[in-house]
């Protein structure tokens, strides 16, 4: 009865969550995860979601397929936009989508319980549907063009959601959030959110100094990491990048880290491309690291289907530590000298220059 678009031209179907939560509750804490998974329609009462290794949802499906349960599971489509952006984004783990949302924003988002499962789902939504994944239940997904451009995870078998119930509004809206070569409706939100996630969790690691961060949306907000820190020590630019590509909010599929140094916008790419030019000396100032948290999505990723890895490049492009006085003066004018230059020529200059 609800119209599912193919949203591109060589999808393997129709998917109903693009823009989705998925809800699942840790059957050991009684936790409740809302993550955004595509998931794929197939028949009148049969769904598929596509879950990344280490993902929370996968994990708790997991906990329940182990002892030989099956998973209850929620999918709502069509929400408040915040619900999407959180649903897909590095909330901590036992930490609750709906309650981060209603901190944003400033009152609690109402819920029902869905009839079957139980599990709460925003009582305001176009669209829900529960259901169970059982054990070894699975059923040929994709391929679905992705936020890093490709079809990256071609077509396999996922876990089969058979449902129980579906409920919805009165002509609903089904909402989309269209994944496709970067910048894209992903991109968006994604970078907003990581770059305060990744500032919170350098701070949290004890390091210091940090100035801006920023995830470039030609990377999919998640391929490239940029950090401008002012360094106190030695080592510290190092050991920063070190952290931002590897705490939770900066480790899926990441592949480029960059440190800056404080005089330089993180935001600003030319800025940025600049630094790795003039300050950055690859004999020590880049690292591979191999083995890092990746997932099928990435085109670039190696090992086994269950287990995706990725190499990932620390480019420390700050002045050496050891040079900050005698490095060459950048050839700029001083603030002092700008500052001069626009009260001699204000009445001539633009409004605001």
């Amino acid at each position: 009865k609800i119209p599912t678009p193919v949203w591109h031209e060589h999808d393997g179907g129709p998917y109903i969550g693009t823009g989705c939560l998925v809800a699942m509750k840790d059957p050991d804490s009684g936790w409740i995860n809302y993550g955004c998974y595509r998931v794929q329609s197939h028949e009148p009462n049969v769904a598929s979601v596509m879950m990344s290794p280490g993902k929370h949802g996968l994990i708790i499906m997991r906990k329940y397929h182990e002892r030989g349960e099956p998973c209850p599971v929620a999918v709502v489509a069509g929400m408040h936009p915040v619900l999407v952006m959180l649903g897909g984004i590095e909330i901590p783990y036992g930490k609750n989508e709906l309650e981060a949302a209603g901190g944003i924003l400033g009152e609690p988002i109402e819920v029902i319980n869905m009839p079957k499962t139980g599990l709460p789902v925003p009582a305001n939504a176009e669209i829900a549907f529960e259901g169970l994944i059982h054990p070894d239940d699975r059923i040929k997904e994709g391929p679905l063009g992705e936020w890093t451009g490709y079809y990256a995870s071609g077509s396999d078998l996922e876990p089969a959601i058979r449902i129980d119930t579906l409920m919805y509004r009165d002509d609903p809206i089904l909402v989309g959030a269209i994944p496709a070569v970067p910048p894209n409706d992903n991109t968006f939100y994604f970078g907003s959110y990581r770059c305060g996630a990744v500032w919170n969790q350098l701070e949290a690691a004890g390091i210091p100094g940090v100035q801006g961060v920023w995830t470039h949306e030609a990377g999919g907000s998640r391929f490239m990491l940029v950090i401008s820190i002012k360094t106190l020590y030695g080592g510290h630019s190092k050991q920063a990048a070190m952290v931002a590509s590897h705490c939770h909010a900066g480790a899926y599929n990441n592949r480029w880290t960059i440190v800056v140094d404080d005089d330089i916008d993180p935001t600003n790419f030319s800025d940025v491309v600049w630094a790795m030019c003039t300050r950055c000396d690859p004999r020590d100032q880049v690292d591979i690291i191999h083995g890092g948290w990746s997932s099928a999505l990435d085109p670039m990723c190696y090992d086994t289907e269950t287990d995706r890895r990725n190499s990932r490049v620390i480019i420390d492009a700050c002045i050496p530590f050891r040079r900050k006085k005698t490095f060459p003066v950048i050839a700029r004018s001083s603030k002092a000298l700008d500052d001069r230059l626009r009260e001699k020529w204000a009445k001539d200059l633009p409004k605001g220059f």
